[in-house]
């Protein structure tokens, strides 16, 4: 198994390790809302870049007409100076995108959360399954668990990058975030269990 295939995979793990979790039940109820997520297995504090953090993960886009999810397309997230202050040096996250500007950020190779896309802090806790975002303006939502402890990951002002090589190394030839979102030029059979999981989700199974 290549590394891109198996990031998908954790990927997979770590979707069902978020929406398995009562203090999640906000996520996983409004999934079918979404327009899009992007899944970090791992998001690292330190190490990663000297001063800052960082993981690799997959962005996935919802078509709202027939709730179909696209082929993953993978990003590196990095953020110069962000930090985990839920107190961990490692994170799963996930970014909730709610907007067609949001999904629109990931058609560029790079762009920055908070300039391109407005990012806020998702609701967490089993008090929230139906509350309403404290933060109606922002195209994305981001979710964080490390260690037992479930919130306090800003994402303002970090970066999220194209990995053209796993790209190529997944599809077997150089596409980019447009040929595999929008033109679905590209698909590959590990991509599955990763869509219906999403699809089982959103719609309430």
């Amino acid at each position: 198994m290549s590394a891109p295939e198996a990031l998908v995979e954790r990927a997979r793990v770590t979707l069902d390790s978020l929406t398995s979790d009562p203090n999640f039940s906000w996520l996983k109820n409004y999934l079918k809302y979404a327009r899009g997520v992007l899944i970090v297995p791992q998001f690292l504090k330190g190490g990663f870049i000297i001063g800052g953090s960082g993981g690799s993960g997959v962005f996935l886009a919802r078509e709202p007409q027939t709730g179909r999810w696209s082929e993953p397309v993978f990003y590196t997230l990095v953020g110069a100076s962000i930090g985990l202050q839920i107190g961990a040096n490692a994170a799963e996250v996930l970014l909730m995108v709610r907007t067609e500007r949001g999904v629109e950020a990931f058609y560029s190779s790079t762009f920055k959360l908070g300039g391109d896309a407005a990012v806020a802090v998702g609701p967490v806790g089993m008090s929230m399954e139906g509350a309403t975002p404290h933060n109606l303006s922002a195209d994305i939502l981001s979710f964080a668990k490390a260690k037992g402890l479930y919130a306090g990951l800003s994402l303002e002002g970090s970066v999220l990058r194209v990995r053209s090589d796993w790209n190529q190394l997944y599809y077997g030839k150089a596409v980019g975030p447009m040929d595999i979102l929008i033109q679905k030029a590209v698909s590959h059979p590990r991509s599955a269990p990763l869509q219906q999981r999403l699809e089982a989700i959103a719609a309430g199974r």
